[in-house]
């Protein structure tokens, strides 16, 4: 199989996509290489050989973390900041 072919083969059909939701907030999908992003809440579900793999467990989330610090007297705090 070509490497063409194989990254093709995650493609999820898009009249597929359509109908497909995310298992825990019911929300839209949108396809973002091997993974399916739920609209709300960001979970990134993997696509393996074609098939989405709709377990919770093996969802990642869209989300990283940041520390933020300014000069002063100002209070130190991490941050959730979802990535589109």
């Amino acid at each position: 199989m070509s490497d063409s072919t194989q990254q093709s083969s995650n493609t999820i059909d898009p009249e597929l996509l359509e109908i497909l939701r995310c298992p825990l907030t019911h929300s839209r999908l949108r396809q973002e290489g091997d993974f399916l992003i739920a609209e709300v809440g960001g979970l990134a579900y993997p696509v393996r050989d074609g098939i989405p793999v709709f377990l919770v467990e093996e969802a990642k989330h869209q989300t990283k973390r940041f520390r933020i610090e300014a000069p002063g007297p100002v209070q130190v705090r991490d941050v959730d900041v979802r990535l589109e």
